[in-house]
């Protein structure tokens, strides 16, 4: 039993890393970002390339998968994000078009990383860092899986604190609720979308080295398979809430880890639509969502 609730608590922060970026996003200057899988896998993919050369530390990787996650999301942004939403006719119609044009750069970076790999996983084989398993009881826990919990959590919990107490993240919620009058306010509304995607890049790239370093190795698909889970737990747990991620995150992860442990397994991955269709007929906006978030 213990063995596998840490499990879960694993598998839900790493669902929560991953999520986080993207609700943020979404939540704030309105931006769902499907690239947010593959930025998620090239930056594990671009660790990868490096430690095949030199053999680098643990900590090293995280900070080339911050790096790189980061980078590729402002350059999304600039290059794609922003000049559809300066030549859409509204508001509306910049959102679908960002969609679009998200899956499109998904497909570019996944061919890149296919054509390399073969479709091959990959790795971090030739880092320097040893996963160390501790035993409590019954159950393992290794060093990566709490680094995985540690790091999920810390962020969540401090994502959330830093939206409700700073003044940029104050900022950022009004633009979620009205961007026009924070605009009017004199909220810089250019300068906070590229911080918040550079804070989603980063958060995309650090879940993929954690979950590269946990697995062993990924495929250049697994990012299609989180973006998934992410949609399902910011769904649950509500647009717009970094406390809503992080429930709707563990949520999923528990409820995955109930149905592999007591079935086959085959019905897991139907849980997150499952979950989704649940939330939308019970309560549409969320756990912690609120009932209704103006866009203009």
């Amino acid at each position: 039993m213990l063995q596998e609730l840490i499990n879960a608590v694993a598998l839900g922060s790493i669902y929560l890393l991953f999520a986080l970026g993207m609700s943020l996003a979404w939540g704030t200057i309105g931006i769902l970002n499907f690239a947010h899988g593959a930025i998620f896998m090239f930056s594990a993919f671009t660790g990868y390339l490096v430690v095949r050369e030199v053999r680098l530390p643990m900590i090293v990787l995280v900070l080339i998968g911050l790096a790189v996650g980061a980078a590729m999301s402002v350059a999304v942004q600039i290059l794609a994000f922003q000049p559809i939403r300066r030549r859409a006719k509204d508001h509306r119609t910049a959102e679908m078009q960002i969609l679009i044009a998200g899956i499109g750069i998904a497909s570019v970076i996944l061919a890149i990383a296919q054509e390399v790999t073969k479709s091959n996983p990959f790795g971090f084989s030739n880092s320097s860092f040893q996963a160390k398993v501790y035993t409590v009881g019954a159950a393992r826990v290794s060093t990566t899986q709490i680094a995985i919990i540690v790091a999920g959590l810390a962020l969540g919990f401090g994502m959330a604190y830093w939206l409700r107490v700073s003044k940029s993240g104050l900022a950022l919620r009004s633009i979620g609720v009205d961007p026009e009058t924070a605009s009017i306010m004199g909220i810089n509304r250019h300068r906070l979308g590229l911080l918040t995607m550079a804070i989603a890049g980063a958060l995309a790239g650090l879940a993929g080295v954690l979950l590269t370093f946990n697995l062993g190795a990924i495929t250049p698909e697994s990012g299609d398979t989180l973006l998934l889970k992410a949609f399902a737990a910011i769904i649950i747990g509500g647009v717009g809430s970094m406390t809503g991620a992080i429930a709707g995150a563990y949520i999923l992860a528990f409820t995955e880890s109930i149905i592999l442990t007591q079935t086959s397994g085959l019905w897991v991955d139907a849980v997150s639509f499952g979950l989704i269709f649940i939330v939308l007929l019970v309560r549409p906006q969320g756990i912690f969502g609120r009932r209704e978030v103006r866009r203009t």
